[in-house]
């Protein structure tokens, strides 16, 4: 049996990659050559693929690698079969070293990160517990999150405050031209500014340290909407020098549906309010801004082995190689006659997720052709000056199909 057929093998007994499932021991990790094809085919056996499509729509929800997964439904397990004690015992601190855990990840303090349900969640938040005064401003690009805008909009009826849009240079030249951008926003009455990290339609890794220390020169707190960053490429909370931040762990670290965090900077937790009341009035920690009352444990579990799973890979490795496959089919394609990416061709402004267009269909009809001719899934963008799919591969994908995705595109463009 070659290699190739054995990891065939391996994947269709669910036993996994030999890389991740607990023999790690058996491989030199420094020695290995991860530019090898080889590598990546052993944790893609990790995942249970369905086999009908061509998963390019990781940015939404990536699904657990088979060991997560299983450890998951022990969490489950477990929690079920303690029922009341373990929520009534445990819970806290176990929630606790999982948002620790996740602080450790991304460079922040324990006591600045709590586990939300959502990016969303946290963000909604920060934006409602604020303390807006009626005329206060608030910034935010007409390619953040849609329904953080509405949110926004949604204070400025219940607060009186005015929200104003900018739009982020698709492909711009330089860091200074987006910050600009942003501070030409700015004027005495501007408190907040909403800046995403990276944006979820095009891919487009912003220069966040150098739009918060613009921001902060003006007096203007910055709120960084990271919902597609945690395990995707590498950053360190404290050198961002955001005032607050919000994720989705369910996206790139591949933790079960319905996690996320939010982190606030230490001198900022005192002066927001909570959306919902605190089970004690009197708490004055991050805890105090986001009670969920009883929600499902098990998720707050399996933090902790998705962050080990992606420890085993090694972030920054991990982080090469969501660039590499995103590069590998992008610059295919990127002086084709009738495609057109929306996605900055400079390397460091983008990781794993870019955005393509065929010129003579829309986003709707490009996304329908290339699930129901070539069963490739994606998802339809057509708003904020981009028109396209996004395009949002993962670990497991591998060069092979992305090589049909490419023929694809060339194809409906001519």
């Amino acid at each position: 049996m070659n290699k190739r057929s054995f990891l065939k093998y391996l994947a269709a007994l669910g036993l996994g990659s030999p890389l991740l499932s607990g023999k790690a021991e058996a491989f030199n990790w420094n020695n290995m050559d991860w530019n090898s094809e080889d590598i990546w085919a052993q944790i893609r056996a990790g995942y249970k693929l369905k086999p009908d499509y061509i998963n390019l729509e990781n940015g939404y929800y990536c699904f657990l690698p088979e060991e997560i997964l299983e450890k998951y439904i022990q969490h489950v397990r477990k929690i079920n079969y303690q029922g009341s004690y373990y929520m009534r015992t445990v819970k806290v601190e176990d929630k606790a070293k999982s948002a620790a855990k996740v602080a450790e990840l991304v460079g922040a303090d324990p006591e600045e990160v709590v586990l939300t349900r959502n990016t969303t969640e946290s963000l909604d938040l920060i934006i409602q517990g604020f303390p807006w005064n009626p005329g206060d401003e608030a910034i935010y690009s007409n390619q953040d999150y849609g329904s953080m805008q509405t949110m926004f909009e949604l204070t400025a009826k219940r607060r009186g405050i005015k929200t104003v849009r900018i739009d982020i240079p698709i492909h711009p030249e330089s860091d200074e031209e987006i910050v600009e951008v942003y501070r030409k926003a700015i004027t005495p009455k501007t408190k907040l500014m909403m800046v995403p990290h990276i944006v979820n339609i095009t891919g487009h890794i912003l220069p966040v340290r150098k739009i918060a220390d613009m921001a902060h020169s003006h007096g203007v707190e910055v709120m960084l909407d990271g919902a597609h960053a945690v395990g995707h490429f590498t950053f360190n909370m404290h050198d961002l020098d955001c005032d607050y931040y919000g994720s989705s762990l369910h996206k790139w670290l591949s933790v079960p549906l319905g996690c996320g965090m939010l982190y606030v900077k230490k001198e900022k937790i005192g002066k927001l309010e909570p959306m919902i009341a605190p089970f004690n009035l009197e708490l004055k920690t991050l805890e105090y801004l986001n009670n969920t009352g009883t929600h499902p444990a098990a998720t707050d579990l399996a933090v902790l082995d998705a962050v080990d799973f992606h420890g085993k890979i090694g972030a920054k490795r991990k982080e090469d190689r969501l660039r590499y496959i995103q590069r590998y089919w992008s610059d295919q394609v990127r002086d084709v006659p009738g495609i057109q990416v929306n996605t900055p061709i400079d390397p460091e402004r983008s990781c794993a997720i870019a955005n393509v267009g065929i010129e003579k269909m829309s986003p709707a009809e490009m996304a329908k052709t290339l699930m129901d001719k070539y069963q490739i899934f994606t998802v339809a963008i057509d708003g904020a000056g981009v028109r396209g799919c996004r395009i949002s591969p993962n670990i497991y994908t591998s060069t092979e199909e992305l090589d049909r995705f490419v023929a694809a595109l060339k194809e409906m463009a001519s």
